[in-house]
């Protein structure tokens, strides 16, 4: 899907009103879809449980805490961006701590610019993670499909005494003679013999 025409959904951790209308001002409605709006962390991890959101903005200090361990949470557990907005004077020492983990953070008072900037960073990197995700789930699918192709050749094996070549090639043959994966000719084996 070309970057135009994603649609972001976000949520917004501020105890502050003004902040929330002044970053929700800020996200396009044709582009960030649904925005929330929660005032604390216990607030925020409820929403994170509810569903996925692509964009996670953090407005520190939150109440329980200043953000940064809610941020690398978000981070480390899930496949969000997470941006936190930083007081000036804990700026340095707070994106130290948590930028290892893929946490942006920008300094407060901030102009609209910067933040628009940040938030198309954040879009870009989930675009990233989205391609991640899609090639590691490829991946898993792919290894279990050998896996258990493999399981379904060891089962012919031993049941029907075939070689691994001939155990490879009936599951292939039968594959293209009924015209349906490889794996699910495997199942079928396991699903017969077992």
């Amino acid at each position: 899907m070309p970057l135009k025409e994603r649609v972001y959904s976000v949520l917004i951790v501020t105890r502050t009103e003004k902040f929330s209308i002044s970053l929700t001002a800020l996200l396009s409605p044709s582009k960030f879809s649904p925005v929330k709006t929660v005032t604390c962390v216990s607030e925020a991890k409820r929403a994170l449980l509810e569903r996925d959101y692509d964009l996670v903005m953090i407005n520190s200090p939150l109440e329980e805490e200043n953000g940064s361990k809610l941020a690398v949470d978000i981070c480390t557990g899930k496949n969000s961006c997470a941006l936190v907005f930083v007081p000036r004077e804990q700026y340095l020492s707070m994106s130290e701590e948590i930028r290892p983990f893929g946490v942006f953070t920008l300094p407060k008072p901030t102009s609209a610019q910067m933040a628009s900037q940040a938030i198309d960073w954040m879009c870009a990197t989930r675009e990233r993670l989205a391609r991640y995700e899609k090639t590691v789930s490829t991946v898993k699918q792919k290894m279990e499909e050998i896996r258990t192709v493999n399981h379904a050749k060891w089962i012919l094996i031993d049941v029907l005494k075939m070689t691994e070549e001939d155990a490879h090639r009936y599951i292939e043959k039968q594959a293209m003679d009924r015209c349906v994966s490889r794996m699910e000719i495997a199942k079928n084996i396991i699903a017969t013999y077992k």
